[in-house]
């Protein structure tokens, strides 16, 4: 099962077999995906006496958030709810009921990271009905809207929410709209053979003790899925943009982006709307991280490479932490992605028209065609705004991202307007109009 040369592949087993020899794990799993197809895997240690396959489960821990997420923002896009609503708006009654919808995906809502009960990860859950009682002003930690405060309650609330209006659980939602139409057939709540059993390893003895496995209930959907490899790697090729028409691909994209930073300045962490961010060795990476009393699992996809990477264990702790952009790096190196091969694209006159130089101000700018009639404004030579457009049916422009995401821009024939900003074709150009005026150029 592998897409890769054989040096490649005997490199990136080396890195998994030192990671489960050196680390202690009783067993490991990794993958690594590209252009939407499982491109390598690679298995170490033993899972009732054989070797773990691609089709052995593990539990995925809070991945499953992710795939909550997913769920919540087909509500939105279907117009069953708004991610500016309040939660209390959609389940009367709700305790904390003002924190917002998008503030729970992005766990910023201000919310203990747990929930109101004995520790809900190695004992029997509660009911949602029960856990929504317990629930209270102490369960909230900061003022909603102020800071990254990661929350299992908050993916326990979205839950709810899913299944209030869904009419269903959560979970039959889940599987219904997400996990049946990606094929993920392996994802389940509970572990069906072959599956790993959770471990926790002595720090001083190479012993191991059997860690609980249970119903979360009302938690589940912080935590509650089992899955395998092979499922794994069809999620990383979703998130990297293989969406299957189970989601707009636009509404992919905005989950991908920053809601809240998790390390303040450094910003190497962080979570958009259901998902973990994570810049690391120049790339952007986005996904999520696992962990379970016996398991830990990550996934993490880098779109802008069509790379995906995952692994999944059966240990409490443990792991170094560098798994999954090692064998990134790896791949990397043996086997780099070759540029897409430029080719001419027709261009309409009256868009190539507009190509060239503006100049906001003093300040010259580039217009750019790009395909599908995009047009990119970026500052020539230094720091400046910059933005894609797209197209409106009123003849206007969108802009896409940068400052002025959201905004608009009119195409006039001697100017630009730019939410209010005129670009001109000569700098302050005195037969535009420029707001002010302009009095002429002077030494």
């Amino acid at each position: 099962m592998s897409q890769v040369g054989h040096a490649t592949a005997r490199a990136l087993l080396r890195r998994l077999a030192v990671e489960q020899a050196e680390c202690r794990v009783p067993s490991l799993t990794a993958a690594i995906v590209r252009d939407g197809r499982m491109a390598w895997f690679g298995g170490r240690g033993r899972v009732d006496g054989a070797p773990p396959t691609a089709a052995t489960q593990y539990r995925i821990g809070s991945i499953t958030k992710s795939m909550v997420a997913v769920v919540v923002m087909r509500l939105r896009d279907e117009g069953a709810l708004a991610l500016t609503d309040p939660l209390g708006e959609h389940l009367p009654g709700a305790p904390l009921g003002h924190v917002t919808i998008a503030q729970l995906l992005s766990h910023t809502a201000g919310l203990t990271a747990e929930p109101p009960t004995d520790w809900w990860e190695r004992t029997p859950g509660v009911p949602a009905a029960d856990l929504l009682e317990r629930v209270g002003p102490a369960e909230l930690k900061h003022r909603p809207g102020r800071r990254f405060h990661y929350s299992n309650l908050g993916f326990a609330l979205l839950g709810e929410l899913v299944a209030r209006l869904r009419g269903t659980t959560w979970l039959k939602a889940l599987t219904a709209e997400v996990l049946d139409p990606l094929g993920m057939n392996a994802t389940t709540p509970r572990p069906r053979p072959p599956h790993a059993t959770g471990y926790a390893v002595h720090p001083w003895a190479d012993v191991v003790l059997e860690e609980p496995e249970h119903d979360a209930d009302a938690m589940a959907p912080a935590g509650q899925l089992w899955s395998s490899p092979a499922d794994l790697a069809r999620w990383a090729a979703f998130l990297g943009g293989d969406t299957g028409g189970v989601l707009c691909p636009d509404t992919l994209a905005e989950m991908h982006e920053p809601a809240g930073v998790e390390d303040g300045d450094t910003w190497t962490s962080g979570f958009g709307l259901g998902l973990q961010l994570a810049r690391a060795g120049g790339r952007r990476l986005a996904g999520h991280t696992g962990s379970m009393p016996g398991f830990l699992a990550t996934v993490w996809t880098d779109p802008g490479e069509g790379t995906g990477v995952l692994f999944m264990a059966n240990t409490t702790s443990g792991l170094s932490g560098t798994l999954p952009t090692d064998l990134l790096d790896i791949l990397e190196e043996h086997e780099p992605r070759l540029p897409d091969e430029w080719q001419p694209d027709p261009a309409d006159p009256g868009l190539l028209a507009l190509t060239g130089l503006w100049h906001w101000g003093p300040k010259p700018y580039a217009l750019r065609l790009l395909p599908g009639r995009q047009l990119s404004l970026e500052p020539v030579g230094g720091p400046g705004r910059a933005s894609r457009f797209v197209p409106q049916d009123d003849g206007t422009w969108l802009g896409l991202d940068g400052y002025y995401a959201g905004e608009t821009l009119k195409v006039a024939a001697d100017h630009l307007d730019l939410n209010t900003f005129i670009f001109t074709r000569e700098p302050y150009d005195p037969g535009a109009p420029v707001p002010g005026g302009v009095t002429g150029w002077h030494g």
